[in-house]
This record gives C-alpha cells, structure tokens and sequence, in this order.
C-alpha cells in the first residue's frame, strides 16, 4: 500500500525518499505490517545506527528506553520500552526480544520473549537497490496485542510509528555519516 502524502512530505528533506506501506489482518487481533524508505543512507551507516541498542530511544520516536541485556556472537536480547499518547491517554507497552543479527545479508530478524503483547516479532532489513547508491530499509512487524489492547484501533498509530521509525534510523544515519 503507498503513501504518497508520506513520500511527499519527507522528500522536502535532504534527498529524496519513498515510503512504502503494507498491513495484513490476521485473526485474533493480529496484524503484518511492513514498511520500506529509500534512501541515500550507506549500508554501514544504517547497519551501525540498526545495532547500536543502547541508544536506540535516543533517536526513536516513542521508544523511552533500549538496553542490551545479553549478547552471545550474533544473538542479543533487548529490553526496550515504548510509550505512546494515544486518546489523550498515556499507553506503554514493554517488551524483551530475542534478535539474530546477519550482517552480511543486512538482517536484524527479532522475536518475544516476554512483555506487553501476545506476539511481537519481525526484522529490519538493509538491501542495496541494484545499478544504484541507494538502499532500502525494510521494517517488518507482526504484533498481536494483549486481550485489553484494542489492536484495531491502534492500527493506524501504528502505521505511523513505523514510518516515524524509518525515518528516524535514515536522519541518524545519515548524520552519523557526516560526524564521522
């Protein structure tokens, strides 16, 4: 599914980007969605601004708090909070996730372990768009909240969140790039 009112408010940045979006409805509340920016952003820009856990909420919009907690070679668990001012109404959620990272195939692919929802898991992907400079970032993510979480309506919060996160991983790329 494009947007293009999403495309054509951030192409007024410093290149130009496009974002893509997709959801899928699955029963129980569950939802799929994925979506993509193209950008100008180096592989190894986004690679490092992607696994820099620590700092994450520093630069992601709603995400108050992002720790490593446990690290053997590829595998990582994080524990990561969100927050969100949805209806005038203070939400967060808390999750530990389970993430394997394949850098050589630019993919951080994560699973629940524990929190907030019955199911969180999904990936981020880095692909080089052949015959060009620019990659695409791919952002994946299946969520099924709890039985007081009213999955529907949060639907298109989410949308945005996504798009917001995206956005804030290629501006942090980027800026990393020049301070380097």
């Amino acid at each position: 599914m494009n947007n293009p009112q999403e495309s054509e408010d951030h192409s007024k940045n410093n290149d130009f980007r496009t974002i893509e979006q997709t959801m899928e409805k699955f029963s129980g509340g569950t939802r799929r969605l994925a979506a993509q920016l193209t950008t100008s952003a180096s592989f190894d820009s986004l690679w490092s601004v992607l696994t820099d856990y620590d700092r994450l909420n520093l630069y992601i919009p709603n995400l108050l708090s992002s720790k490593k907690i446990f690290q053997k070679g590829n595998n990582v668990h994080l524990k990561q909070v969100g927050a969100q001012d949805f209806l005038g109404m203070k939400f967060s959620a808390e999750v530990t996730i389970d993430l394997f990272e394949d850098k050589e195939l630019g993919l951080l692919k994560f699973n629940l372990i524990k929190g907030d929802f019955r199911k969180f898991e999904g990936s981020w992907k880095i692909q080089n768009i052949k015959n060009t400079s620019t990659n695409s970032l791919i952002y994946d993510l299946t969520v099924q909240g709890c039985q007081w979480m009213p999955i529907g309506m949060i639907e298109k919060r989410l949308k945005k969140d996504l798009s917001e996160n995206l956005i804030a991983v290629d501006r942090q790329a980027k800026s990393s790039k020049r301070s380097l």
